[in-house]
């Protein structure tokens, strides 16, 4: 059922700018970006990146210099990532919404000399703070008035003038303006692609504080590649790719905009996620790709419940960062009568590993592996080991999409790899067919009473009951079993449930050494940049009240 796919041709293995330039070749006329209603086709795109690349280059850009871009959706990061990457650079991507003790941890430890942001007051003084007290040498400066269409950025820069930061205007900092302002004949640069290093990409790993991936040319090309396998009826040219998600996290970077860049779509840039926005947004621009995470899928299935939105431009959406429950997904396909399939990945390997078929979706699994990689299960505690379909085990990856290792380290480099496969530090199956089932991150497994809970396994049932929009469940203390599973839900608007109705529904579906300790009912749970739900705020509340001897009780 899945014999669409192409399993036998070699992964590309070229430069990431050479991606864009065939782009360029091939559909210059054609719309690359779409910024709240500003167009800009592939054809000034390419100049942009030609100009910017030169520039970059005059400000001394090549082989082994790290550039951040500290940048939301706009078409800044679009050419500036490119043109990075054109003149020799690595890419270094920067969460906006990151204090100032984060960006300098990733300054220092990548090397990041030269850094590309925003004229905005919430995202500037902490990029500028950075000249003083890091290895950081020079700002390009974005000013967010240039990239609006006319009449918005007359109205920006007369009504949003607090938003706006004033940069020095000295030798440490060049305007977006002077970068590009070249003839855009820059200095070729041959790119070996399969050892030099395109982006560090920033992630926790599976421990400490966060790691750089070395991610090469590569790599990053390949999985774009494997990704256009694994998506049918692509009209080259012709699509429209909704891009929500931020293009700095490794899925959005490769999923939206390499691989919308490969198939020559247009790219609709929203700076941030906002229900109201993204349902207009689509039903006046009428986007044909929409990847995201699970939150955004539910909040548009509530959305489109209440509103009467029409959805129906969207044929293919891919689901990555976070498990898609089942009932979410089925929901989603209803209302909008467009193939939503789970994917699985993560930053170490560009990301993306495995993803169910469009054609041959198997309910609860997250995919096949992509072509040219290979997924084994191996024992958990014992590597060495590797075990048979149906047998849960430590998830690793082999493929031209696994990171080279991370960023001078390398005795964390030595620990993630057992046999040269990735370890991924998730737990997970394969069956008889192949198709990958997760089954929970290693550290998020509950150990109670010597029994092993999958806080997936409670998720998933509790996005059964009707009332049930969101719902999380962590570990908490429990001095009988040592740990328990307690749940967060959030309940869908003009729904009603009680703790107790719920833990009785859970009964029909999880076994009572699984049923949660408490179950609490929120009106918001905490996500991160990228909308995924986030265990950690939760885990430090339930921390703090354990510290200060709170108790625990059935329902609350």
């Amino acid at each position: 059922m899945h014999d669409t796919i192409d399993w036998q041709t070699p992964i590309a293995a070229t430069s990431v700018p050479a991606v864009l330039d065939e782009t360029v070749r091939r559909f210059a006329d054609r719309p690359a970006l779409d910024f709240l209603g500003r167009r800009t086709s592939y054809g000034e795109l390419g100049r942009l990146v030609d100009q910017a690349a030169r520039g970059f280059q005059q400000l001394g850009v090549k082989k082994g210099v790290k550039v951040g871009l500290c940048l939301p959706n706009t078409p800044y990061f679009i050419i500036c990532y490119y043109a990075v990457l054109k003149a020799g650079g690595t890419v270094v991507n920067f969460n906006p919404l990151y204090v100032e003790r984060e960006i300098a941890h990733q300054i220092q430890d990548s090397g990041t000399t030269l850094m590309v942001t925003l004229d905005l007051r919430q995202i500037y003084p902490k990029i500028g703070a950075m000249l003083d007290s890091t290895c950081l040498e020079k700002v390009v400066i974005c000013r967010m008035a240039d990239i609006l269409p006319s009449v918005q950025s007359l109205l920006f820069q007369v009504l949003k003038r607090s938003q706006l930061a004033d940069a020095p205007s000295d030798l440490r900092h060049v305007t977006f303006a002077q970068l590009i302002g070249n003839d855009g004949q820059l200095k070729p640069v041959r790119i070996e692609a399969a050892t030099d290093i395109a982006v560090l990409q920033y992630t926790g790993g599976t421990t400490g504080l966060p790691k750089g991936a070395v991610l090469t040319h590569a790599n990053i090309s390949g999985n774009t590649d494997q990704i256009g396998r694994c998506v049918p009826d692509i009209e080259g040219g012709r699509e429209r790719m909704l891009c929500v998600l931020p293009l700095f996290h490794v899925f959005a970077m490769t999923v939206a905009m390499n691989f919308g860049i490969a198939i020559g779509a247009e790219m609709i840039l929203l700076p941030r996620f906002d229900l109201e926005q993204v349902m207009k947004c689509i039903a006046k621009k009428r986007p044909t790709l929409f990847p995201g995470v699970p939150t955004i899928y539910t909040a548009l299935n509530g959305a489109a419940e209440k509103g009467g939105w029409d959805l129906s431009s969207i044929r293919r959406c891919i689901s990555g960062g976070a498990p898609l429950p089942v009932e979410v997904r089925a929901h989603f396909e209803r209302l909008t009568g467009c193939r939503l399939v789970e994917g699985y990945g993560l930053s170490e390997a560009s990301p993306v590993v495995t993803c169910n078929p469009f054609k041959a979706v198997r309910a609860g699994s997250v995919g096949l592996p992509l072509p040219g990689t290979t997924v084994e299960i191996r024992a958990p505690h014992d590597p060495s080991q590797v075990l048979g379909p149906g047998e849960k085990g430590e998830i690793c990856v082999r493929g031209p999409q696994v990171m080279a290792g991370y960023w001078q380290k390398p005795a964390d480099t030595e620990q993630v790899f057992v046999d040269g496969a990735l370890r991924t530090g998730d737990i997970g199956y394969l069956d008889a067919d192949g198709y990958l089932f997760l089954v929970d991150r290693i550290k998020d497994v509950i150990i109670s009473g010597g029994y092993n809970i999958y806080p997936r396994t409670i998720e998933e049932a509790l996005y059964q009951h009707p009332a049930v929009a969101e719902a999380v469940v962590i570990a908490v203390p429990d001095q009988y079993r040592g740990q328990a599973p307690k749940a967060f839900v959030r309940l869908r608007d003009g729904q009603a449930a009680t703790p107790e109705e719920l833990r009785q529904f859970l009964a029909g579906y999880v076994s009572r050494i699984e049923l949660p300790k408490a179950i609490e009912i929120r009106d918001f749970l905490p996500k991160t940049m990228v909308g995924k739900l986030s265990k950690k705020e939760l885990i430090a509340e339930e921390e703090t009240k354990a510290a200060a001897g709170g108790s625990l009780d059935k329902a609350s």
